[in-house]
């Protein structure tokens, strides 16, 4: 295993939600790839950036997440949803974690662990 910082995929439409939780994983020795609040450069970023896990808002401007999950989902990279609908937000989804939003530090950073500890597990 490599000694350079996990990079999460940060995917968020609401400017202070992302600037929080940017800071919460910069302070957590993650390295941040985003923001990214449109739909078009999160599918990009997903396809091409060299990513560990990602976390991903539900509702982008009115455009559903999913199709950046699907192409995580088909790179073996583990997501987790940020959400304000509650638990059936993860749709197609069910395995990925969903974070209901407001939530705090230690359960952004308890899922990210989790996440990368089962993506390491898998292979």
């Amino acid at each position: 295993m490599s000694d350079r910082p996990r990079r999460i995929l940060l995917v968020e439409d609401e400017p202070l939600v992302a600037m929080l939780e940017q800071e919460m994983l910069t302070e957590a020795g993650y390295e941040v790839v985003g923001p990214f609040s449109r739909l078009a450069r999160a599918r990009e970023a997903a396809r091409s950036e060299a990513i560990d896990a990602a976390t991903l808002d539900v509702n982008l401007f009115g455009e559903f997440v999913y199709p950046v999950a699907e192409i995580l989902a088909v790179r073996g990279i583990p997501f987790a949803f940020l959400s304000g609908y509650g638990a059936d937000a993860g749709g197609a989804f069910p395995d990925a974690p969903v974070l209901s939003k407001p939530f705090g530090s230690e359960l952004l950073l308890q899922t990210i662990q989790g996440m990368l500890r089962q993506r390491m597990a898998s292979g």
